[in-house]
């Protein structure tokens, strides 16, 4: 280098020499508290390795992705005389091609704790009950708050390293009286999800392709993601770039379902990034829409199958099954293993988080005796029900020279009715030949969108009584052939009439009544709206506007007649009411209010000097 020649820079370093004209050499390396990341850049000391989804953003700042189903080697101590090591498990969740940071693991001679999903820890194996306060444990400190499970560990005199993981990220940080603390492993080096980082690289599971999900709505997710750009997140940007972090959310998000809290889970692992550089960024999750961060699936862990989701409409927290675990299930319609025949007994093992999916609580099933139920396994969810040729209500039949043990899971029947049931059940025949299972979750068609009955008033001459039905209260959303309603929604049916002058006449919901056959006589039956009101032994059953104009509707939650063909018809009868000064078209549904509805529809016959038969009109629907 001569005397103001031009500088010397070195990359590897990040420190510039130059020589000035009187041959005074300069030396300019990082800033405090920075460091060179080994490519010609400065970077803070922030020391923090951030986990989420299926990345990685190191202690450079560098983002990585993990493609497979692993554990990898997230940090490990340089010093050759030390076995310490920070591990990470990565699992599918939803999607098969999908993997999420499942658990973090801590090793140093000879302990391992283990942070699982649910906030469950473990040490040497052992599940460890923990509170807000830090206790020791073999010379880790552990402690637990609503946000997720702290662990420290002083790695020597002057290193002390942090984990924090709360089921779906996991942050690292290296706390160092040098400021910056070299660190091999993911967090640490640059060549993202080497094999050399794997540690048990025989065990990796390569994710199968899916096909794309359509519902995702990858520009609306990349806006979603771009909120880290803003206030008051910016505030953060001089100490941790959101860069990496702005990238892996939209990476995740343009191919994975916007489920169990997804979109805020990247900006509260920025957020947190910057709570441990001691920066807060004050109230920001009102204005995004996000739930301060808590363990979720606390009080039942989900097992090595399952993940902790949350299930709509009210995000409740649930153990559901992992995609690659449960495909083979899904593919063939089977909720669990083929049956095991041994001697004179049988067993069947269904899958919990199968079961889950369906709507079915296994605590609710049982076979033929009543009191012969499943039981769970604590650790798997699997739920497995056994009986032999004498108990449990086992039929006993010879079949071609085999005796055959056969016996039925079924759902427990519905204390409230013997005639409808509005929840999912099951009937599944156990014997040596697995039977597929019958679940009857469908849901029902309407056969006709809209039903038109013309019906002939000697008051009113003719008039027109038409039949809709739909899914929600406002009654925009019509409900057609196309449409499936399921069991136990809420639909409204709106009855309205054409050709009836207002100001004289009301039109009267008498009475609807449901048939699993198509006559109105026919069994069974089951009431909805009796002598104008709602029937008081349902109450999904809500009517309104009853004889106040020339139309009313009314709502119910869909049922089907237990061990019915599937049909469901639908029926009510009108009458006509005259509006006077002394008589009211409105049923009285007070308790004593059947007298009086009664007398007003007798005055109106009174009026006409006639009885007049009443209108009916039916719907039909099928699964």
């Amino acid at each position: 280098m001569s005397p103001g020649g031009e500088d010397v820079y070195d990359e590897g370093t990040c420190v510039t020499y130059s020589c000035s004209n009187d041959r005074v050499l300069s030396i300019e390396g990082c800033p405090e508290n920075h460091h060179c990341d080994g490519l010609g850049t400065c970077i803070p000391n922030n020391n923090i390795c951030t986990l989420t989804g299926p990345t990685v953003i190191n202690v450079h700042g560098v983002l990585s992705a993990v493609e497979d189903r692993c554990t990898y080697t997230l940090m490990s101590d340089n010093d050759l005389f030390s076995d310490f090591k920070v591990l990470a498990s990565y699992k599918d969740r939803r999607r098969a091609d999908v993997s999420f940071v499942d658990s973090v693991t801590l090793k140093n001679t000879g302990v391992e704790v283990l942070l699982e999903q649910s906030g469950r820890v473990k040490v040497g194996g052992s599940v460890v009950e923990l509170t807000s306060s830090f206790t020791n444990h073999d010379g880790v400190k552990l402690s637990k708050t609503q946000a997720g499970v702290i662990a420290k560990l002083q790695l020597n005199d002057s290193v002390e390293v942090t984990v924090f993981f709360d089921g779906n990220t996991a942050q690292l940080k290296t706390t160092s009286e040098f400021g910056y603390y070299p660190q091999s492993g993911l967090c640490g080096d640059d060549d993202k999800t080497s094999s050399s980082n794997q540690t048990e690289s025989s065990s990796c599971q390569t994710l199968p392709p899916e096909t794309s999900d359509l519902t995702v709505d990858c520009d609306a997710m990349k806006e979603r993601c771009n909120i880290l750009m803003k206030e008051p997140f910016s505030s953060c940007h001089a100490d941790i770039t959101p860069d990496p972090y702005i990238t892996a959310c939209k990476d995740t998000m343009c191919k994975y379902p916007d489920e169990d809290g997804l979109r805020c889970q990247f900006l509260e692992a920025y957020a947190r990034a910057c709570s441990l550089m001691n920066i807060e960024l004050g109230e920001w999750r009102s204005n995004e829409q996000c739930s301060l961060p808590q363990i979720f699936c606390e009080e039942s862990p989900c097992s090595e199958n399952e993940f902790c989701g949350l299930v709509s409409p009210l995000d409740t927290p649930t153990c559901l099954c992992r995609a690659i675990f449960a495909s083979s299930y899904r593919s063939s319609g089977a909720l669990g293993d083929p049956t095991v025949c041994t001697g004179d007994s049988a067993s069947i093992t269904l899958v919990g988080c199968l079961l889950e999916e369906k709507g079915l609580d296994y605590s609710a099933l049982h076979l033929n005796d009543a009191t012969c139920k499943g039981v769970m396994d604590e650790e798997s969810h699997m739920v497995t029900f056994s009986f032999d040729n004498d108990n449990c209500g086992t039929e006993v039949a010879e079949d071609d020279g085999q005796v055959v043990y056969k016996n039925t899971i079924k759902t427990q029947a519905s204390p409230s009715s013997d005639v409808i049931t509005r929840h999912s059940q099951l009937k599944m025949d156990v014997s040596c030949v697995h039977i597929e299972p019958e679940i009857r979750t469908m849901g029902f068609r309407i056969k006709d969108s809209s039903v038109s009955q013309e019906v002939t008033s000697e008051v009113a001459s003719s008039f027109t009584v038409t039949m809709n039905a739909y899914t929600d209260a406002e009654r925009t959303q019509a409900v057609d052939s196309n449409t499936q309603v399921l069991l136990d929604q809420k639909i409204w049916v709106e009855l309205t009439s054409d050709g009836l002058d207002a100001d004289l006449v009301a039109m009267v919901i008498n009475s609807c009544w449901a048939t699993g056959q198509e006559e109105s006589n026919s069994s069974p039956k089951y009431d909805l709206i009796q002598d104008g009101c709602a029937n008081n032994a349902d109450p999904t059953v809500q009517v309104e506007g009853n004889g106040e104009g020339t139309s009313s509707y009314f709502s119910f939650s869909l049922f089907e007649f237990k061990d019915s063909s599937g049909e469901l018809y639908l029926h009510c009868k009108l009458h006509l009411c005259v509006k006077d000064n002394n008589n009211t078209c409105v049923p009285d549904c007070s308790g004593g209010g059947a007298r009086k509805r009664r007398s007003a529809l007798s005055k109106y016959g009174r009026s006409t000097r006639r009885a007049e038969s009443p209108a009916f009109i039916s719907m039909a629907w099928t699964k």
